[in-house]
């Protein structure tokens, strides 16, 4: 049930929000590092790359869990977090292997789980409607969960039913396509310049792909 809330209690509320800095601050603003996020992009866009970046990041402020449901410990993916030097994170990240939902879920309610958590990918989360969606959230409501879909056959949306309902209620919504990531959050700062720039993944790759694009 929830409960009126005055004007006044509104605008006193005090939110506890992450310090960003750098291309992050840029294209991200200061968020909370809690309720949902979602990536999405076609393979070979870069998308593996910014997810191990973003963890890497996130990593200095919250402890992580990336859930790898689609490749699982896997040599690509060690070579994918030796390249974004993901060593610097310490135990600050743990790799799940295809943890799924029931299994994660006893992980998060025990003492000390990690605040943050990456899926990837929503297309290998058995049985994930938006009831289990809204339950999780509900159950975890002091957690950040950070999706990652692929694109559909496009290339410009999120792929499947629940990826495109989860783009919808997300706080920050990234579309990663030729090395570069497309940010829209509900954290930016217009005035201050936080908020809402591309982040280039790899430069030469992206330079190379866009320059394609507008021939």
């Amino acid at each position: 049930m929830g409960r009126a809330i005055s004007n006044k209690n509104v605008l006193a509320a005090q939110f506890e929000t992450a310090d960003f800095d750098g291309p992050f601050l840029a294209s991200f603003g200061r968020p909370e590092l809690r309720g949902v996020w979602l990536i999405w992009g076609d393979s070979g866009s870069g998308k593996t790359t910014f997810t191990l970046m973003l963890c890497k990041y996130l990593a200095g402020f919250r402890r992580v869990a990336y859930d790898s449901l689609e490749q699982g410990l896997s040599l690509s993916l060690q070579k994918a977090w030796e390249r974004v030097g993901m060593a610097e994170a310490g135990s600050n990240i743990i790799l799940l292997n295809k943890e799924d939902l029931p299994e994660l879920c006893a992980r998060l309610r025990k003492r000390k789980s990690p605040e943050i958590i990456v899926i990837d990918s929503l297309q290998y989360l058995d049985k994930f409607y938006m009831k289990q969606f809204k339950d999780l959230k509900a159950e975890f409501p002091d957690k950040l969960f950070v999706f990652i879909s692929q694109a559909d056959k496009a290339g410009k949306d999120p792929d499947g039913h629940i990826a495109k309902k989860i783009r919808y209620d997300a706080d920050i919504k990234i579309k990663v396509e030729g090395f570069k990531a497309f940010v829209t959050t509900r954290y930016e700062d217009r005035d201050k310049g936080e908020g809402g720039a591309d982040f280039i993944i790899w430069e030469q790759g992206a330079n190379d792909y866009w320059a394609e694009q507008i021939k």
